[in-house]
Parts: structure tokens; C-alpha cells; sequence
């Protein structure tokens, strides 16, 4: 397969005033690009050429790191924008927020919890809600790692690298934090996520 740029799902002005298009010039346009570019260089003529994105990742883990790290990147991201919508946060599907109850105790333990793994992820990485052993929990992974290399569904993540926030929130990485879970955060994309799982 070969990896590829896909068309973010809501306009560069949509996130706004939470994500400024300024930010989406960099991050899509440039970086995710960059990823795509130099994977499918990585890629061609290799023992990965022809598996499946998901195959990539978890067959180059710990094994071809230029290979996993760029197409890592490249599932990461996609599914960073889709972890968002415009008017995003707020109320969220019934078996999300019950399933969120049972494992976090309450909507605020669970929002605490989410901010504090993005801030205490050290450098650059991500911060997910994922899926392991029928339980929601919060993963943090460094770089390009995500949760399919650790025995774990993504449900929905915040890239905490800082060109995602510096634009918009200079080095207030939990101002951003807290505005991707109270303003921009997809429920119903995480829902389906969890749904499919």
C-alpha cells in the first residue's frame, strides 16, 4: 500500500478560535506530509511494500524504525484529526459516557486524568483514550508509538508534540489539553471507535 494524505475531514478555519488554519498549514500541510513523503520512500522496494498501513506499523516496531516512525505517524495524525470535529466536547453518546463511568469513575476523573497524561507524556508523543482488556484507560506513548504496537484499541487521541499547539497556545500544553476535551474532542468518532471494537 502506499501511504497517503488524507483530506482533513472539516475545513483549515473550522476549529477555530480552539485550532487556527495557520497551525493546520504546518501540521497537515507540512509535517503529516513529510510523513507520508519519506515513508512511501522508506517503504518502496522493501519487505513492507504491499501490506496493509496497520501491517506496516506492528511489523516494523522495534524492527525498522524509519519505516514505523514514519508510518506510524502517518495512522497517528489521521487519526488525530478525526479525533476532532468543529463544536466538539460537550455531551457525548450514551454508551461512551457510561462506558467512561465505569472505568474512570466520573466525566471529571476521566477529563483530569486525560489532561494529565498529555501533560506528564515527557517530550513529544500522545496522549489516548484506548481499549485494553475490555476496560477505557488512558495511554500516553513517546514519538511515534501508538497503542496497536501495545496490545491496545485506539479510541481517541491529542498529539502532544509541540508544532500541534505552539502556533495557537505557545508552551501552555495544558491550556490545549483542556481545550481539545471541553472544545474540540470528537464523542461520536470515539464512540464508533469503541462500537467497532
Amino acid at each position: 500500500m502506499t501511504l497517503t494524505l488524507p483530506a482533513l475531514p472539516y475545513a483549515t478555519d473550522a476549529l477555530m478560535p480552539h485550532m487556527s488554519p495557520e497551525t493546520f498549514e504546518y501540521h497537515h500541510g507540512k509535517h503529516h506530509q513529510a510523513y507520508v513523503d519519506n515513508g512511501n520512500k522508506l517503504i518502496a522496494g522493501s519487505e513492507f511494500e504491499g501490506k496493509s498501513e496497520i501491517e506496516i506499523i506492528t511489523s516494523s516496531f522495534g524492527k525498522n524504525p524509519g519505516v514505523f516512525n514514519n508510518a506510524a505517524q502517518v495512522y497517528n495524525h489521521t487519526f488525530f484529526w478525526n479525533s476532532m470535529k468543529p463544536s466538539g466536547g460537550g455531551a457525548m453518546p450514551g454508551a461512551l459516557e457510561s462506558k467512561i463511568k465505569e472505568s474512570f469513575g466520573s466525566m471529571d476523573e476521566f477529563r483530569t486524568a486525560f489532561v494529565q497524561g498529555g501533560m506528564t507524556q515527557f517530550g513529544s508523543g500522545w496522549v489516548w483514550l484506548v481499549l485494553k482488556d475490555g476496560k477505557l484507560e488512558i495511554m500516553k506513548t513517546p514519538n511515534a508509538e501508538n497503542p496497536l504496537v501495545h496490545g491496545a484499541t485506539p479510541i481517541v487521541t491529542c498529539d502532544v508534540w509541540e508544532h500541534a499547539y505552539y502556533i495557537d497556545y505557545r508552551n501552555a500544553r495544558p491550556k490545549f489539553l483542556e481545550s481539545f476535551v471541553d472544545n474540540l474532542v470528537n464523542w461520536e468518532f470515539a464512540e464508533a471507535n469503541l462500537s467497532a471494537a
